[in-house]
């Protein structure tokens, strides 16, 4: 039943995306249905790329014998490509030529590099782990005992757990910001993310049929925050269109910076390869939506492809490192005054609701609001109102503060918690509305108005974004 519910989810967010078009017979249902194509691809090479390897090393266990059962696909692949000549011959008798080549670019993708895409990934669930461990060496020799955990359990005014006294918010999560950070600009320092972001904004591209400054930046959007992206086509963008303009404000909205998720996984306990599938996943879905609810209707500048071109006036390692340490120490610094101020005023509101009627909470308006939304993407009945709440006060709020509640809850199912985590994995709340106005206003004062006529319609595209990817998380597990 629980997945029966995620496709209709899935369906009934297409709807009210199809629903708030600005114009539905522009709509490109092409680059849609490749969007939604490469979001299915991607989750079941991830979350089900485990079970496909060991299906077919039952069924046919030779090619694991050849190439070895670690990379089990990668001997599909070899056998796939050995045979190309004799599939060929055989889909030449069918007379859509391009379906052909794409059903057969898909069997060898997923053959190929489905069981390599998934060690990958479980390698980057113990690289995270180790990143937080360096992290903590940092922040114990800064702050001592504060960092390693220890003390007594302490209940909130909101009657949220924030855990060990020593294992305090400012003292773990803010330094391991401040040291991913300074890994990032790094890796930017040494061309590594200019070409992770080039090979994604080439593959979205080529496949969706979107300008190259989009795809550019919704590339870099995956790895960099909402206004740090749009640099990257900052000499394009003051000729965007407006569904361009909307491409990349809803990439914005629907993903998080790479320095922030693993502070996720301190604050919530979720698992790393499951927020680094969401925002992938994410990112046609972010296209796809965009394009639905303002479709493309002029002639962008940069059709075809873009070069990437990430500033950067580091003179050396070190001096990126310190730059980087010196750009996530302001993010920490943030992320604390934002988390201070926003708490305390869901402290206040409760207290106000509280004063009208004892029974009223924040949390109980935001799960009967949202939990239709939850149910949907395939949250059992009984949990959806407490996931509810949660995808309520990230929109409100932010997803700060949803995740550190999530943490919170160790009652909730794996299923649940899963898909909280592809849900709730986005910026997308009406505090970033005015981010990204100030932000990328600042770039392009001129287009100021546009980006905020934008704005309420960019978060309820990366909201929907987020909830589709919930949606198939939820079908697959």
């Amino acid at each position: 039943m629980a997945r029966f519910m995620g496709l209709a989810g899935v369906l009934v967010f297409l709807g009210l995306a199809l629903l708030m078009s600005r114009d539905r017979k522009s709509i490109h249902w092409r680059t849609i249905g490749w969007a939604l194509v490469l979001q299915w691809i991607f989750a079941v090479i991830v979350l089900k790329g485990d079970l496909i390897a060991g299906t077919l090393t039952r069924v046919v266990p030779w090619p694991g014998l050849v190439i070895g059962h670690k990379f089990y696909g990668l001997g599909w692949g070899v056998l796939l490509l050995m045979f190309t000549p004799l599939l060929l011959k055989r889909f030449a008798a069918y007379q859509n030529k391009r379906l052909n080549w794409s059903i057969f670019g898909a069997v060898v993708f997923t053959m190929l590099w489905g069981n390599l895409v998934g060690k990958t990934f479980n390698t980057m669930r113990e690289v995270v782990e180790h990143l937080m461990a360096f992290a903590k060496e940092g922040a114990t020799f800064v702050f001592g005992d504060l960092a390693n955990g220890a003390g007594a359990t302490v209940m909130g005014p909101t009657g949220l757990n924030v855990g060990k006294l020593g294992m305090v918010f400012a003292f773990v999560v803010l330094p391991t910001i401040i040291f991913v950070a300074s890994i990032f600009a790094v890796l930017y320092y040494l061309g590594v993310m200019q070409w992770v972001v080039g090979a994604c904004a080439r593959a979205m591209g080529r496949l969706l049929k979107v300008s190259g400054a989009e795809s550019v930046s919704v590339a870099a959007s995956i790895l960099m925050g909402q206004t740090e992206a749009p640099l990257t086509i900052r000499p394009y963008l003051s000729k965007f269109t407006r569904s361009e303009l909307m491409v990349i404000m809803t990439a914005g909205m629907a993903h998080v910076s790479g320095s922030i998720m693993v502070a996720y996984v301190q604050i919530a306990k979720v698992d790393i390869v499951h927020l680094l599938t969401a925002v992938i996943m994410t990112a046609p879905g972010a296209i796809m939506i965009a394009k639905i609810m303002e479709p493309e209707t002029g002639k962008p500048e940069t059709e075809g492809e873009v070069q990437v071109n990430i500033p950067c006036t580091d003179a050396n390692v070190l001096d990126a490192a310190a730059r980087g340490a010196g750009e996530g120490g302001q993010l920490a610094f943030n992320v604390a005054v934002m988390l201070i101020a926003f708490i305390a005023l869901v402290a206040l509101v409760n207290g106000i609701l509280k004063a009208i009627n004892p029974a009223l909470s924040m949390e109980a308006i935001m799960a009967v609001v949202f939990k239709p939304f939850a149910f949907l993407m395939g949250v059992p009945w009984s949990e959806a109102g407490t996931i509810g709440a949660l995808l309520g006060k990230r929109m409100v709020i932010n997803e700060f503060v949803a995740f550190i509640e999530l943490g919170n809850l160790p009652l909730l199912s794996a299923k649940a918690k899963l898909i909280a985590t592809f849900a709730l994995c986005g910026f997308a709340n009406f505090s970033s509305i005015a981010i990204q106005i100030g932000g990328i206003g600042a770039l392009i004062p001129e287009r100021r108005g546009d980006l905020a006529r934008l704005g309420l319609r960019a978060m309820v595209a990366g909201t929907l974004a987020n909830f589709l990817s919930a949606c198939i998380a939820g079908v697959l597990t």
